[in-house]
């Protein structure tokens, strides 16, 4: 009998996980992209790109893929996909991982404050004009103009939609990861005075964290939306035993 893992990606973790099978003929997984990034990176092992249309339109993908097992390797700011593969899950009771990389903390010298969303973020810049280095994705930016007081500096892999940026903004397409000298010269260069990031965590893109650190640029950090009850690892090992146990080809 089939069993197939769907493999819910977009992120470095579910990368790692991808090349990791690609010399395990002996499992039948998918992985799944959600397509909001024009150019990303092909994996090596089958894949789609797109939405499910919901909830039931993922339940409808597990029935007709004979999909025994979800790893759920999303970002850790992509709450309606995690939540919407936590219901498809428990309807159909397939069983669901989290693999995802643990949050960031603060260390001796960092200049924190933590706040629970993006509009909070917002607010907390306060009213006197700052030099802002914008790091929270394309898809968080139009909350932003609201406070078009400041100058933004914003880096994506995509162009955003204009209508969707504050006015004062400096754009940088390019994609990462950037090393902490990297980091440490754009910021000096543009003259930042905070840091405005979400905590996704990893190594992939912390080098600003240590760059804002060593140049006592506070940080406004954006926390992780809560996750549904989850079987949660960091571990790629765990991950791959997860997809052994789950898939197979028949």
């Amino acid at each position: 009998m089939r069993k197939r893992v769907l493999i819910l990606g977009g992120t470095t973790e579910a990368s790692a996980l991808a090349r990791a099978l690609t010399q395990r003929s002996d499992l039948d997984v998918v992985l799944s992209l959600a397509g909001r990034t024009e150019t990303p990176v092909r994996p090596p092992i089958p894949h789609r790109i797109g939405g499910f249309g919901g909830v039931d339109g993922l339940i409808d993908y597990l029935k007709s893929q004979s999909i025994s097992g979800v790893i759920d390797a999303t970002h850790p700011f992509a709450a309606q996909m995690t939540q919407h593969a936590a219901q498809a899950c428990a309807i159909l009771q397939i069983p669901r991982l989290v693999f995802t990389r643990p949050a960031w903390d603060c260390v001796e010298g960092d200049q924190w404050q933590r706040v629970d969303h993006v509009d909070a973020a917002v607010k907390a810049l306060g009213e006197e004009s700052k030099r802002v280095f914008l790091t929270v994705g394309r898809l968080s930016l139009s909350a932003f103009r609201q406070a078009e007081q400041h100058f933004y500096l914003v880096r994506s892999i995509d162009k955003p939609d204009e209508s969707e940026m504050p006015c004062n903004t400096t754009l940088i397409l390019v994609r990462g990861p950037f090393t902490i000298d990297e980091e440490t010269r754009l910021m000096h260069k543009e003259r930042i005075d905070i840091l405005v990031t979400k905590n996704s965590g990893g190594q992939q893109t912390d080098a600003k964290l240590q760059a804002a650190r060593a140049l006592q640029i506070p940080v406004l950090m954006i926390e992780r939306p809560p996750l549904p009850e989850s079987r949660v690892t960091y571990d790629l090992q765990n991950a791959l035993a997860f997809v052994g146990t789950h898939g197979r080809v028949p």
